[in-house]
């Protein structure tokens, strides 16, 4: 179990994000992000009325196609439901994505382009996901498909000291990338 038992509780919200990525045939990729919020008692909205136990509040979507090294080369973003029938109306803001490149300052560079009133809430909070998935769908897959193995470089590893397990000093830091290891050597 993923988590100790919990206290005596009542599910009153969930919020589902499910990020996947795809290969397509003319050599670009395709990430789709995808978000609904739903609750589990009825409500009203001023604009839709009654608002049923799971019949979502936020229903969103964004695919960024792009290429080998991550840059934007198109967006579609949409909204299905929202409490508000103007939410729908940022939707072609999101294209102000393209030409960008998922990296380091990604999210900076993105909130610049689609942040605050020239965006949605939740569907920025799918750039962060979606980022993640495209690493994920990309890399395994540009990696098992080259052909030369890789020469050493002085550059450090993408992974590198991103997180506890790839940390320089690590036991995988070691096993991995010996040459920038920094750890002991015991």
């Amino acid at each position: 179990m993923p988590l100790s038992p919990p206290e005596p509780r009542e599910h009153i919200h969930t919020r589902d994000i499910a990020c996947t990525g795809y290969r397509r045939e003319d050599g670009l990729w395709d990430i789709e992000g995808h978000l609904t919020d739903t609750k589990t008692y009825p409500f009203s909205n001023d604009e839709r009325g009654e608002i049923g136990p799971g019949v979502p509040v936020h229903e969103m979507w964004i695919r960024l196609t792009v290429t080998d090294d991550l840059e934007i080369k198109d967006v579609e973003a949409v909204t299905d439901f929202s409490p508000f029938t103007i939410c729908r109306e940022i939707a072609p803001n999101f294209k102000r994505l393209i030409g960008l490149r998922m990296g380091p300052g990604w999210r900076k560079k993105a909130l610049a382009k689609i942040g605050g009133v020239e965006g949605c809430t939740h569907i920025v909070e799918l750039l962060g996901p979606v980022a993640t998935t495209a690493f994920q769908t990309i890399m395994p897959i540009k990696n098992r498909e080259q052909v030369e193995p890789k020469t050493q470089s002085n550059k450090a590893p993408r992974l590198l000291n991103t997180c506890h397990a790839f940390r320089s000093d690590g036991p995988k830091a070691k096993q991995f990338w010996p040459k920038f290891y920094d750890g002991p050597e015991a």
